[in-house]
């Protein structure tokens, strides 16, 4: 595993870089056990001021899970991706509750997992390489790690549109939806690290010497394209209901609402309806840990459930882009499958912070 993670100290800096390259450093419960043990070891090291998330090499951040397992597991008696989505989410709510700094560099591909790894840091940082976004209705999935929380949270109806179309925000987006706090051009990425080398030093007379460090190498990236569409996303994906969402694209003449009917119709219409949900049950959640809790109920039902075995077939086994989705339509997935995957798991199963 530790080739998949390489952890150091750099004086007053913990460094956490993930090291899976073939992979786009894509998340094994290996690799999310070896960061909570290091956040757990460097809690109360005095020495430690400030933890550094980023990628050794290669052009993403993370891409993710390790879906081929989670497909496998999903095919049997789900334990493993059970195993998995535990982990992975104590990872998430220990890095959302951490009490020192934490910064994340989204130097390229940053999705799912990355995303979930990257959102919880009180510091993210974007370049003109980032691609951020929740892909993960079409391989039946749901935008989980968080997603429930973050997404909802998004200005207007945002959210609903990422979550259900996947689309990737680029650098300038990310930051103008709060999604980063910085944007760095990706040549001065390696100087922004150096310099909160020495800022976590400067935290106790100045607590924002690490915004500071990263605030003096910001650039402005230009306009966020999505941001033209603003309108369009608040009216078209007003409902909280999947086939008014459909309606509501297929009535509206323009390009956008047609190229984004299209793209929806591409997508599980079950775990579309899912991602609904989980936003609109964000929204209100009362803490991360509530919201970590409900998603691995879900998570753990949607990965054994056809549109997931599938999506994960036609997309990355079998490559042939042509998921068969079952129900094929959103009309066909009923409210009572969406209250089954969403009930509460027993006690003794439901997820723990610990």
């Amino acid at each position: 595993m530790m080739e998949d993670l390489i952890i150091t100290a750099d004086g007053p800096l913990g460094r956490i870089r993930l090291n899976r390259p073939k992979a786009l450093h894509a998340l094994t419960t290996a690799m999310c056990e070896g960061v909570l043990a290091a956040l757990e070891r460097w809690r109360d090291d005095d020495a430690i001021r400030c933890v550094v998330i980023d990628h050794a090499e290669g052009r993403g951040f993370c891409a993710g899970g390790d879906i081929r397992m989670l497909a496998d597991s999903g095919a049997k008696d789900g334990a493993a991706a059970r195993a998995f989505f535990h982990t992975e989410y104590r990872m998430n709510h220990r890095l959302f509750t951490y009490a020192k700094d934490t910064v994340a560099f989204m130097d390229g591909i940053t999705m799912g997992g990355g995303v979930g790894i990257s959102q919880p840091c009180r510091y993210r940082v974007a370049t003109e390489n980032t691609k951020l976004a929740m892909p993960e209705t079409g391989i039946g999935l749901f935008p989980d790690v968080g997603g429930g929380w973050y997404l909802s949270r998004l200005p207007g109806r945002v959210g609903q549109y990422l979550a259900l179309t996947g689309h990737r925000l680029d650098g300038a987006e990310t930051l103008a939806l709060g999604l980063a706090t910085h944007f760095i051009p990706a040549a001065q990425v390696e100087e922004a690290k150096q310099a909160i080398v020495a800022a976590p030093q400067a935290i106790v007379a100045a607590p924002q010497a690490i915004d500071g460090a990263l605030s003096a190498l910001a650039t402005d990236p230009g306009e966020a394209p999505l941001l033209a569409h603003r309108e369009a996303i608040d009216r078209l994906f007003a409902s909280d209901r999947l086939e008014e969402v459909f309606a509501a694209l297929a009535a509206d003449p323009s390009d956008f609402a047609r190229e984004t009917l299209a793209t929806l119709r591409t997508k599980s219409p079950q775990t579309m309806k899912v991602s609904l949900k989980l936003l609109l049950d964000g929204r209100t959640m009362p803490t991360f840990e509530d919201e970590m809790r409900q998603e691995y109920a879900v998570g753990a039902r949607v990965v054994q459930r056809h549109d997931f075995l599938e999506g994960v077939r036609a997309v990355i086994v079998d490559k042939d882009n042509a998921p068969r989705w079952n129900p094929a339509t959103p009309e066909g997935v009923s409210d009572h499958v969406i209250d089954q995957i969403f009930a509460p798991l027993p006690e003794g199963e439901a997820w723990t912070a610990r």
